[in-house]
This record gives C-alpha cells, sequence and structure tokens, in this order.
C-alpha cells in the first residue's frame, strides 16, 4: 500500500471513531494570517499569533524574484516563486519570538510573536 493511501486510511479510520488528528484537521480551522513579500521586504514586519495551536501563514509574494521564507525558530524553509501565495504552516507554538528571513535576500527579515489566549 502506498504512504498517500495509508495516510487515507488512517484518516478515514480516525473519522469513524469521530477523531480528527491534527495532520488531518481542515485549513479552514486553522487560523490563518496574510504575511506580503513586497520589495523584498516583508510585509507587515511582524505578526502576532495565538501560542498554543497550529497557524497557517499565508505567504503571498508579490515581487517577479522567488524567496524563500526560513525560520530556524519555526524549523521551516519554503521557497515562494514570484506572483504566487503559498501557505506555511507552524506550531503549536509556545509563547515568544519567532524570526524568519528570506534566505534570497538575507536584510529581508520578520518576527511571528505568539502570544497566549486571553483568559
Amino acid at each position: 500500500m502506498a504512504y498517500g493511501q495509508k495516510i487515507c486510511v488512517l484518516a478515514t479510520l480516525a473519522a469513524a471513531m469521530g477523531l480528527t488528528p491534527a495532520w488531518a484537521a481542515s485549513p479552514s480551522s486553522t487560523p490563518s494570517f496574510d504575511i506580503a513579500i513586497r520589495h523584498q521586504a516583508f510585509e507587515p514586519p511582524s505578526v502576532t499569533v495565538p501560542a498554543g495551536q497550529v497557524v497557517t501563514l499565508m505567504v503571498n509574494n508579490e515581487d517577479a524574484q522567488p524567496a524563500e521564507f526560513e525560520s530556524g525558530d519555526l524549523g521551516r524553509e519554503k521557497v515562494i516563486p514570484g506572483g504566487t501565495r503559498l501557505p506555511v504552516v507552524v506550531g503549536p507554538l509556545k509563547p515568544g519570538r519567532y524570526g524568519f528571513f528570506n534566505d534570497f535576500h538575507s536584510a529581508s527579515t520578520g518576527t511571528l510573536i505568539a502570544v497566549p489566549p486571553k483568559p
């Protein structure tokens, strides 16, 4: 059985049992935050997200050149071709600050700030 088929079988079994594993959660249940790459800079340069949950960063590269969203803090590295919008899924994160940068233009940096939910 191929890897993709195994994932489908596991997801089907989990759904039948009333469970939704984190890796099978629908994208609509994950909070999404927009980040643009404009003139080789991240806009906004910092994004605040909720701590303790998985979030999707929708990275929209408005430039013609490719960019690489990279973060050792977040353990992510993704090439975003020019003129495209791609998701980068991170978390759940502990409260704190997480740096990211464009590996193709190292002066372009940003910060993800994970904050605990308000009581």
